[in-house]
């Protein structure tokens, strides 16, 4: 058995298709790319995808996970070529590696966030985001299954910008971005809390849903601040290739040989 893990994207439309649609579109890329699927055991037999830390629906992403399990072993490139050519544009596979490592979904503890506020000025964005900065914590709802529920969404916010915005903006048509950098704890925090704690704190209603998009997502680096690739480890556990024929025949020539 083979595992390999991919790294897709959700954009534009396809950033409102709930992830259930996805595993539906997903597993009709595999069957029409042939892929030598595993399955479970049982009455209803299922493909072995593991899906990691899926974002919600109505936010875009580039950097989702998931994994597969293969009966035979396929050239990770060679696949996700496969697969692009079966998926529908805006669900991409941007990277495929072997699986040499475990545990790829403990790799995943944080994630960057970009959210566009359509009618925020830069001012304002930045205003509410020192408010956020200052306060030790931000207590938001979020409705569940068992009502509504109150959680505190400053403690899980590593680091929360207001970015300048684009020189080419007309100024009749104000956009502020703000850069979210977030631990994923329980409750989970998610980039419209947020929202909600600007909200809280200094009366930021953006007048139109924000359009928010995962940049990436892995471990949180401590010492640099920054959110690693979860898919390095995998690449750096390949064996080295092999020599090339050309390599080996100069590796062993006999000193002095082609002097003649």
């Amino acid at each position: 058995m083979q595992r390999i893990r991919l790294r897709y994207t959700k954009r534009g439309r396809l950033r409102f298709t709930s992830h259930r649609d996805f595993q539906r579109a997903f597993e009709r890329a595999l069957r029409r790319s042939e892929v030598p699927m595993a399955y479970s055991a049982g009455f209803t037999p299922h493909p072995k995808v593991s899906y990691a830390n899926a974002a919600p629906t109505g936010t875009g992403s580039e950097a989702e996970f998931l994994e597969i399990a293969l009966t035979e072993a396929r050239d990770p490139a060679v696949l996700r070529e496969l697969l692009n050519d079966s998926l529908p544009d805006g669900l991409d596979i941007t990277d495929a590696v072997e699986a040499r490592t475990s545990g790829l979904a403990d790799r995943l503890t944080a994630s960057v966030w970009e959210l566009r506020l359509d009618g925020v000025t830069a001012a304002e964005a930045a205003e509410a985001v020192a408010a956020f900065d200052k306060a030790e914590t931000v207590e938001v709802q979020r409705r569940a299954k068992n009502g509504m529920r109150t959680f505190d969404a400053r403690a899980a916010v590593v680091d929360l910008q207001a970015l300048d915005p684009q020189a080419d903006r007309p100024e009749d048509r104000p956009c502020a971005i703000l850069r979210l950098v977030v631990r994923h704890v329980t409750p989970a925090v998610r980039p419209d809390d947020v929202l909600s704690g600007l909200r809280v704190v200094a009366d930021l209603a953006p007048p139109v849903p924000a359009a928010v998009t995962r940049l990436a997502q892995g471990l949180f680096d401590e010492e640099s601040g920054t959110v690693t690739d979860p898919l390095a480890p995998d690449r750096e556990a390949a064996p080295a290739a092999p020599p090339t024929a050309t390599g080996t025949a100069v590796a062993t020539a006999p000193e002095g040989a082609g002097s003649a």
